[in-house]
């Protein structure tokens, strides 16, 4: 699938979109493919497209086995751009509704990085890295951004 994000913020709005709709394709064509992937889920580390494309298949099509439609919010959004190259950092929070009564049923909040490159006008991920903040005793990841201690 050819598509042209002419904005940063076109690949966000495609991120969004393409994971609401699970679109497996299109969620891809946002990314380059030699793209590398550092994930707090799944195996971690990704590199190419095509382990990541099965990575996604299967969250899609665990997505909608359970009913659920997924709303992405991109929070405390920093974008740094020059010609060729962008990084944005960024809150991501997923939200998970049950798709028959629009009911949320539970939601995470992800740190995310993504390095950009422009390749013939468009933007495209060349790396993508999420964590999940750590308690200090415990050594659990923190899933709700409003729990961290200060």
């Amino acid at each position: 699938m050819k598509v042209t994000f002419n904005e940063v913020q076109d690949v966000l709005e495609n991120y969004k979109s393409a994971v609401y709709d699970t679109n497996v394709e299109r969620f891809l064509a946002a990314y380059a493919p030699e793209m590398h992937i550092y994930d707090c889920w799944s195996s971690f580390e990704s590199k190419g497209i095509s382990p990541m494309k099965a990575n996604v298949e299967e969250w899609f099509n665990g997505l909608r086995a359970d009913g659920i439609s997924l709303i992405v919010d991109f929070n405390d959004l920093a974008v740094e751009e020059n010609l060729n190259l962008a990084f944005v950092y960024c809150a991501v929070t997923f939200a998970a509704h049950d798709i028959e009564s629009g009911e949320k049923l539970r939601q995470i909040t992800n740190r995310f990085t993504f390095g950009l490159r422009k390749e013939n006008d468009s933007w495209l991920i060349i790396h993508q890295h999420s964590s999940l903040p750590i308690h200090v005793e415990t050594g659990m990841g923190l899933f709700d951004s409003a729990k961290i201690p200060s």
